[in-house]
């Protein structure tokens, strides 16, 4: 999240929210949800990570996290279809509290143009959001986004032909593309 998504999320009104943490095939999630929708997918959810993400949560909205929020489920659901390979699309409602500005852009602009089963270069998401010389800062709003997989990130690769980065690892993004059929699939 960046430091202008913080600054926001911190001066809105207290809200509720709630969490889990699901198994997937590239490791635990934690999900986050508010009233609006689903608001952070956090990578590699172990005991730690998760501790330290309720805690940036709890600083954000101000109260402790409610028992559960209908969108959590909504959210679950539907990754264990994608990873079973039954969902192309996601329909949870999403809460953008925790981006902002160009970022938010770039992930509005990734998450309406660029299909499941498809890739983009960073400079082709840049072109797409009218900041043709913001080839790597497309790549910064990659890094910082909140919902990875369900705002695919994954699908953002370089020119060169190569993969790219990728805040989950670049193991988890191969996995992530091979489902979607744009890679071939793991032989081990």
């Amino acid at each position: 999240m960046t430091d202008a998504a913080q600054e926001s999320a911190r001066n809105t009104p207290r809200r509720d929210w709630a969490w889990t943490r699901t198994d997937s095939p590239i490791g635990p999630l934690l999900l986050a949800a508010t009233e609006r929708g689903l608001v952070q997918v956090v990578f590699h959810a172990d005991e730690r990570t998760t501790r330290r993400a309720l805690a940036r949560l709890k600083g954000i909205f101000g109260t402790a996290p409610r028992a559960e929020i209908p969108h959590l489920a909504v959210a679950v659901a539907e990754l264990t279809a994608y990873f079973s390979g039954e969902l192309t699309a996601f329909t949870v409602p999403l809460d953008w509290s925790l981006t902002s500005g160009f970022h938010a852009r770039v992930l509005h602009t990734l998450d309406a143009g660029v299909p499941y089963g498809s890739v983009v270069g960073y400079q082709d998401l840049a072109d797409r959001v009218g900041e043709p010389g913001a080839a790597r800062a497309v790549g910064a709003a990659m890094g910082a986004n909140p919902l990875p997989v369900v705002v695919p990130c994954h699908r953002v690769v370089a020119s060169d032909g190569g993969i790219g980065g990728f805040g989950g690892g670049l193991e988890a993004k191969r996995v992530l593309l091979a489902l979607e059929g744009v890679l071939p699939a793991p032989l081990f």
